[in-house]
């Protein structure tokens, strides 16, 4: 079988898998998803959606996060983990959101990344999440889960997602990095993956031994 094969394979089951595979993450609008994406850094979905409800009626929208500093969002965002950089990443975010948008998050990749605190992985899913583009998103879950795969093989998270756009067709890349986060969620855990227990064992090259060790990422 060769690897376009597996790679087929392994999308048809991810979608039957998880049909119905969407963003963990609570928002309303755009800019509440990108809010919400720079808290998620090295923090799980869960605690973010604890904290933004009180975040988001505090400071509704780009203008009124704008007034505010670093000091005065610390409290909301505190049990996020590296709260200090993360507020103030939230308030320039805003500052530069009104005075370079009128408060709008930018429907563009390479503007959304000169942002304070947006890397690659939040344009992305902010493009796909918020603005319906074709995008994929590299987290931890996807780059684990893809470089065991075999769909990627590469050693950091651009490499992985440059090799992603050429192995998932352009209109697959968004639902697909839904799909192999809930993988990678529910099946392909860090420490412990439930090989036995995966349907995309067959086509796996770390299930298969091709790989020798786990991406623990």
């Amino acid at each position: 079988m060769t690897r376009q094969e597996k790679n087929e394979h392994i999308l048809a089951e991810l979608e039957r898998l998880y049909p119905d595979a969407r963003p963990a993450l609570h928002f309303d609008n755009a800019y509440q998803l990108l809010l919400a994406v720079i808290l998620s850094a090295q923090c799980t979905d869960v605690k973010v959606n604890m904290v933004t409800p009180a975040l988001f009626a505090a400071y509704p929208d780009a203008q009124a996060l704008a007034k505010a500093t670093p000091e005065e969002v610390e409290p909301y965002i505190r049990t996020c983990g590296l709260y200090h950089n993360k507020a103030k990443n939230l308030v320039l975010t805003a500052r530069a959101l009104v005075e370079q948008y009128g408060g709008e998050v930018p429907a563009d990749h390479e503007k959304l990344t000169k942002l304070p605190g947006v890397g690659r992985k939040t344009a992305n899913v902010v493009m796909s999440c918020a603005f319906g583009a074709d995008a994929i998103a590299v987290d931890t879950h996807v780059f684990r889960v893809t470089n065991r795969l075999g769909l990627a093989s590469a050693p950091d998270v651009l490499k992985t997602e440059e090799q992603l756009m050429q192995a998932i067709p352009k209109d697959k890349w968004s639902r697909a990095h839904h799909w192999l986060i809930f993988h990678g969620r529910q099946v392909c855990a860090a420490r412990k993956p439930a090989c036995e227990a995966c349907t995309l064992r067959a086509w796996c090259d770390y299930a298969n031994g091709e790989k020798e060790t786990a991406q623990n990422g």
